[in-house]
Formats: structure tokens, sequence, C-alpha cells
């Protein structure tokens, strides 16, 4: 029986990592695209790159980090059967989520509010290469956004799974993924700030 749960456990951490690179090829294929317009519109991108707030992006990834720390502890909380602490870090990884989102909420909200948005007549006079920096900002940060919900959601169904008692500290394989997955869209922030808010400044 132990052979069984073992092998359980190595092929649904097998399937995590499959379902992780294949979420590293989607923003792997946007940083390639980033990559080639920029040294096609390097002016154009460095102009429309300082219309950013650094203050945003570098917020975000305080937020990002510090969930990802409480993922982590969360995990081995649980294996020393300290459920309540385990839930409670969750609780505030959902936390840091919804105030990733509501601190894109007033990015996109002040960008919006400039007219620097798609179909705008602002959008439509800028030049080529900041039109198309924009387009690949707005899809890259709003695809990094869905993945932020969807992580959180992910989350909060792990813990009414460590509330039922159905994960806990003998099985605890999907929590694990559960963070893999917060993880990789902690590390893929990592990627998109230094290129949209550093690099161009």
């Amino acid at each position: 029986m132990s052979g069984h749960v073992h092998k359980d456990y190595i092929g649904a951490k097998f399937g995590m990592w499959l379902f992780l690179f294949t979420e590293v090829l989607l923003f792997g294929g946007l940083f390639i695209l980033y990559a080639v317009y920029l040294a096609r519109y390097p002016q154009e991108f460095i102009s429309a790159g300082g219309e950013l707030d650094v203050r945003f992006g570098g917020g975000n990834t305080l937020v990002l980090l510090t969930s990802s720390l409480f993922v982590a502890i969360s995990i081995t909380a649980l294996r020393r059967e300290k459920v309540r602490l385990a839930m409670g870090l969750l609780g505030a990884t959902i936390g840091c989520a919804a105030l990733f989102m509501i601190n894109k909420y007033f990015e996109w909200t002040a960008k919006f509010s400039h007219g620097i948005y798609p179909g705008s007549e602002h959008f439509a006079a800028m030049k080529p290469g900041e039109v198309v920096f924009f387009n690949i900002y707005y899809l890259t940060t709003g695809l990094h956004g869905i993945h932020v919900v969807i992580g959180a959601i992910i989350l909060a169904w792990t813990m009414c799974l460590i509330r039922s008692g159905r994960v806990n500290a003998k099985d605890w394989v999907i929590l694990e993924n559960a963070g893999l997955y917060w993880h990789l869209v902690d590390l893929i922030w990592i990627f998109i700030f230094p290129l949209y808010y550093l690099v161009l400044h």
C-alpha cells in the first residue's frame, strides 16, 4: 500500500511539473516577443517604459515574494501537523493575491485615465513601437493577473481540503503542487518586473 501511495505522489509531482513547463513556454514566448520588438524599436520602448510607475511594480514584487514565503512555510507547518498555522499562512497568501490585484487595478486605471489603452485616440496617435510595447505589456501583465486569480482560487480550494482533513501531515502533495504553481506565478513576475519597469528606465 505504501508503494502505491509513493507511486501516486511521484505521478502527481511529475504531472504538475509538466503543466508548469507548458506555462513557462507560454510566458517564454511572450518574453521572446518582447525581446524581438525591443531590438526593433529600442527608443520607442524606452519612451513607453518611462510611462510605467516603478513603485507599482516594486510594490507588487514585494507582495508576491512575501506570499511565496507564506506558502513555503505553510507546507512545513502542515507537515509538522500545525494545521491552524498552515491555514493562516494560506489565508495570508490569498490576501497578498488580493493586494496584488488591487495594486494592478490602480496601475491600469492610471494608464486608462491618460488614454493609454488600445482603441483610444491617444493610443492611436502613439508611435508604432510604443503601441507594440503597451500591447505586449497589457497582454503579459493581464495574463499574469489571471494566473494570480487562478492561484488564489487553487489555494482557497486547498484550504478547504485541509479543513476537511483530505490534505494533512501524511498526504500533503496537493498543497505542495498548489505551492509550486504559486511559486511559478511569483517567478514569472520576477521576470516581468525588471523587463518592463527597470530595464527601460
